[in-house]
């Protein structure tokens, strides 16, 4: 039947299919537990006042830690000094401890051969954890923003 379809909501079914098993799987193996440390630095961040747009960026993260397959993250256009300023204010105060945690949950992850490709994940979002300030989330299907990098 779906072969006679062509397509289905813009993408093949087995795409969609295979993105959201990847997800619960990444969601049960560290999807979860980095959400989590995400949510607490952007809680802390919150707290401090000043602080606030790292909180909103940790929020933002977090949402992509929890179910990060059929999305990118790439450089958002008009970001300057200001991003790359608050970067290295993030790094200090957050970043750091997020990309040790995605570091560590890497290792354990590619100690199985079932892990590796999660832990392969976890690796790729260490610049993203460092450098958050300057960076959108976007659909891997939106050819338009996605091709702004």
């Amino acid at each position: 039947m779906w072969r006679f379809c062509g397509s289905w909501g813009g993408q093949r079914p087995r795409v969609s299919v295979m993105r959201t098993l990847l997800n619960v799987l990444w969601l049960v193996l560290s999807g979860f537990w980095m959400a989590i440390g995400y949510v607490i630095a952007g809680i802390i961040c919150c707290v401090l006042i000043i602080t606030i747009p790292f909180g909103i960026a940790s929020f933002r993260i977090a949402v992509f830690a929890l179910w990060p397959f059929g999305n990118r993250v790439v450089r958002r256009p008009g970001a300057g000094a200001g991003s790359a300023v608050g970067n290295v204010i993030w790094i200090v105060v957050a970043g750091w401890w997020l990309a040790l945690g995605h570091i560590t949950t890497g290792i354990a992850l590619c100690l199985t051969i079932i892990g590796i490709p999660f832990g392969i994940a976890n690796f790729k979002l260490v610049p993203v954890s460092l450098v958050p300030l300057g960076r959108e989330i976007v659909p891997t299907d939106d050819r338009q923003r996605f091709a702004v990098e």
